[in-house]
């Protein structure tokens, strides 16, 4: 297999609490639950090297408990990291709240990861290899001081590379023109119904996921998660998509965009079309969301069997 994902992104350390519901203005809960775990970015590379598509992590990360952290998370994963250690500065940190109804809310402490420079951007460039399939956070966009060298990088990518970018909660905070050079060269954007909102001011999933259509490349797709409503799909100039989610109770959402992320982008390194991918990937967070922790995407023969030998992407997932 040539396709590799490669993350441009942030890897982080999540510090997840469960909390009864969330804390008034000045207020205070009580955590029934709080554990350390890496996450950011870490979720969509474990979950496209659980479903067997090989992955490399090409973001900065820093020395300290939390860059150390960072770094045996992903080789116990099989991830090797592309970029050295930043000496002068430790791996940031999430604060990830949730509640009983499986939302999740954040707070993030920025470090070493966001720091992402143009000689980064050079270093990683170099290193990339034609096939991979490279995934860009929208967290790294909406630092002002990384988002001149992420959006050059991306522009940059040289033919023979796919570019997919996830603008992620804090997309109301990335430039408009930073964001529309990343867009123009976005060979796949993938974002959650919430985002695309707030990217077009629509709230339907369809029309949504049509208007994002015409702001990435030429030729290029759109995936709009709708959770439990499953997604919307654009190819090119093809009419949206839309493909049913797989209803199962959720206990815990965290990181189930990210198990999306990385089984749609796996599948079609597998060489799956993007419509089946995007479904396979449903399937894949329906899982993710019936499991604690950020990182509970499915492996292959996890997802195989919830799809069942009659699926035809049975046989592209079972040797």
């Amino acid at each position: 297999m040539s396709a590799r994902l490669v993350l441009a992104g942030n890897v982080i350390v999540d510090v997840v609490m469960r909390v009864p519901h969330l804390p008034e203005r000045g207020g205070d809960v009580r955590a029934s639950h709080t554990v350390q775990v890496v996450g950011g970015g870490f979720n969509v590379l474990a979950a496209a090297a659980r479903l067997g598509l090989p992955a490399a992590y090409g973001g900065v990360h820093g020395t300290g408990p939390y860059g150390d952290r960072v770094r045996a998370a992903l080789a116990g994963a099989g991830v090797p990291t592309l970029l050295p250690p930043r000496p002068d500065a430790d791996t940031g940190f999430c604060v990830a709240l949730v509640d009983d109804g499986g939302e999740r809310t954040f707070a993030t402490a920025p470090g070493a990861e966001g720091t992402f420079t143009g000689r980064d951007a050079a270093g990683l460039t170099a290193v990339l290899r034609e096939g991979d399939l490279v995934q860009l956070s929208g967290y790294g966009l909406a630092y002002p001081d990384t988002a001149v060298a992420l959006a050059d990088f991306a522009a940059a990518l040289p033919e023979g590379v796919t570019l997919c970018l996830d603008p992620g909660p804090l997309v109301a905070d990335i430039a408009a023109g930073h964001l529309a050079r990343v867009l123009a060269r976005c060979d796949w954007l993938s974002c959650n119904r919430r985002e695309a909102a707030l990217l077009t001011g629509l709230t339907d999933g369809a029309g949504a996921t049509a208007a994002l259509a015409r702001r990435v490349a030429p030729g290029g797709g759109v995936l709009v998660r709708g959770d439990v409503d499953g997604c919307w799909l654009a190819e090119g100039d093809a009419a949206v998509v839309h493909l049913p989610g797989r209803p199962v109770e959720a206990v815990d959402s965290n990181g189930a965009g990210d198990a999306h992320v990385g089984a749609f982008l796996a599948l079609l390194g597998r060489g799956a079309t993007p419509q089946e991918a995007a479904r396979a990937a449903n399937t894949a967070a329906s899982v993710a969301v019936t499991r604690r922790g950020p990182a509970t995407g499915p492996t292959l023969a996890e997802l195989a069997d919830v799809l069942g030998p009659e699926d035809p992407l049975h046989a592209l997932l079972v040797p």
